[in-house]
């Protein structure tokens, strides 16, 4: 059995009209992992992750959930594979529990094995579980889909774009259960465009723009990619002017005595820009650095890609 959790070889869309949605993405997403599928509004994000449902059909290509075929053995793929939707879409007149129980029953789950409360209380809704569900509030709607996405055990859990109106409190309850999920040995595909959300869950990170694949690499290499740093510095005399230096790329004057310098560490380094200050005649007071992150990354991906 393959070590990928899915495999996606060539996977092509075409709408009717002749809009390409998916342009020959390759990737695996790796057994075990947080992995990130991330990319601009309307990159191809949501077909992808519909075409793996079923509730899409591929235009070419092939797709495998956890070794079966989409294609071949669609009722396996589809059990392997739980999708936690962008739109909350429920059954206004249907509790919680009747939602977990009707959801089990689609999916063939034994009543002995079913565990409608077990998940309920994982995501914080075992109180509302006899409440209607159109009485939710938004985010106990975003984790109930989340339980609903669980009711047969899936050893994929794909979520795309969960936390999008959440609270702060509430997304972090949800991280915390994706991770307990995530530590039993589910694989856990997120699609989101809160980037630090991805930058500090996700082991890897793959980049869609305009229907193809751009970057694929785990996160810490990804967020090394960027190129730009950033120095604030503060000097000892009020500056009427930012000064200029061959080695800035951007110099800004914050306040009467405060600098941001940005540079490209590839071609400097923090020292040889603190530097060019004193060759200035100005002398450095207080020194303080923003590391690049995961959206400097993004930005420039693409940019570079449009």
């Amino acid at each position: 059995m393959s070590d990928a959790a899915i495999e996606i070889r060539d996977l092509r869309k075409v709408y009717q009209g002749g809009k390409e949605a998916l342009r020959g993405v390759s990737f695996d997403v790796p057994r075990g992992q947080i992995f990130g599928l991330l990319g601009p509004n309307g990159a191809g994000k949501s077909t992808l992750i519909n075409i793996l449902s079923g509730m899409v059909n591929k235009s070419g290509g092939t797709a495998r959930v956890w070794g079966f075929d989409i294609d071949e053995h669609p009722r396996n793929a589809k059990a392997s594979i739980g999708i936690v939707p962008q739109e909350i879409l429920f059954d206004p007149f249907f509790t919680p529990a009747e939602t977990l129980e009707n959801q089990a029953g689609l999916y063939g789950v034994p009543k002995a094995r079913r565990r409608t409360m077990e998940l309920l209380r994982a995501v914080h809704l075992e109180d509302k579980a006899g409440a209607y569900a159109r009485t939710l509030s938004g985010g106990m709607k975003r984790r109930l889909l989340v339980a609903k996405a669980m009711v047969h055990s899936p050893p994929i859990l794909v979520l795309d774009e969960p936390t999008a109106g959440v609270d702060i409190q509430l997304r972090q309850q949800l991280w915390a259960y994706v991770r307990t999920l995530n530590e039993q040995g589910v694989t856990v595909v997120l699609t989101t465009h809160y980037l630090e959300e991805a930058e500090e869950l996700c082991d890897r990170i793959a980049i869609i723009n305009h229907g193809q694949l751009i970057a694929n690499e785990p996160t810490r290499t990804l967020v090394n990619k960027a190129q730009e740093k950033a120095v604030e510095v503060t000097v000892d005399r009020d500056l009427t002017e930012a000064p200029a230096a061959a080695c800035f790329e951007k110099i800004v004057l914050k306040s009467a005595r405060t600098v941001e310098i940005t540079y490209h560490k590839d071609k400097v380094n923090a020292g040889e820009v603190l530097g060019a200050l004193t060759a200035a005649g100005l002398g450095i007071v207080d020194v303080s650095t923003k590391e690049a992150d995961l959206e400097d990354v993004f930005l420039n991906l693409t940019n570079e890609a449009a």
